[in-house]
């Protein structure tokens, strides 16, 4: 399974970000996301590729709706909250991909190679291992609760909202602070903020497809902002 470098990865964040920021046409979206796509299927994560898909085809379909020959005035709410949510999702799925397949050593190798400062570089990596960790704890308070039968099943947070409030949301707040503080301390610890060179056995590199792949990404962003398409 074929993953690119981490700069590249950067730089596909960077246009999605840059698509909501010049709001791009809607066929220049849907050509973007179909690129931003193919990088997950390609690592292997095909089943939150296909997730990405079906919301974004949901989210385009209601952002379609014509409220006033359906005579619900009311879909206007939620076709405005659709196309809102559709000029974000670019910013998710990259963000997801950078996510699930980038590894903290890799992720501080592609930024030292940019020359990027280390004030930048630890809270970067501290994110990164912040939220699988919180991912983790999630997934343990759930297994605590269904053994005890609390709000158990896929539809109990929602039919026990009051119990998953003091189950689930209040200890995860009341721990994410402990376990941004542990990683900043385990970061620190292994060297990350010492002053000059460092050293890495994680190998990176560019290779075609990496620059195939920015390229492919910037034309249709290019040509929509120049007004071609």
């Amino acid at each position: 399974m074929r993953n690119l470098d981490p700069r590249t990865k950067l730089v596909l964040l960077i246009l999605a970000n840059l698509m909501l920021f010049f709001h791009v046409a809607v066929s220049t979206q849907a050509v973007m996301v179909v690129l931003f796509l193919l990088p997950l299927v390609a690592a292997g994560r095909w089943r939150m590729a296909l997730k990405f898909a079906v919301v974004y085809a949901v989210l385009t379909a209601l952002g379609f709706l014509d409220p006033e020959f359906l005579g619900m005035p009311w879909l206007h709410v939620v076709s405005a909250l659709a196309v809102g949510a559709n000029m974000m999702l670019p910013c998710f799925i990259t963000g997801a991909y950078a996510f699930s397949t980038t590894s903290p050593s890799a992720f501080i190798c592609a930024m030292r190679r940019i020359h990027m400062p280390e004030a930048v570089v630890i809270p970067c990596v501290v994110v990164i291992r912040f939220f699988p960790t919180v991912a983790q704890d999630y997934r343990q308070i759930r297994a605590a609760m269904a053994l005890r039968g609390i709000a158990s099943g896929g539809w109990g947070m929602l039919r026990h909202p009051a119990q998953s409030l003091e189950y689930i949301l209040i200890p995860l707040l009341m721990n994410a602070t402990n376990v941004a503080q542990d990683l900043s301390v385990a970061a620190l610890t292994k060297g990350l903020g010492r002053a000059g060179a460092h050293t890495s056995r994680t190998r990176i590199h560019m290779t075609p497809i990496d620059w195939l792949t920015i390229v492919v990404c910037t034309v249709p962003l290019a040509l929509d902002i120049a007004g071609v398409i």
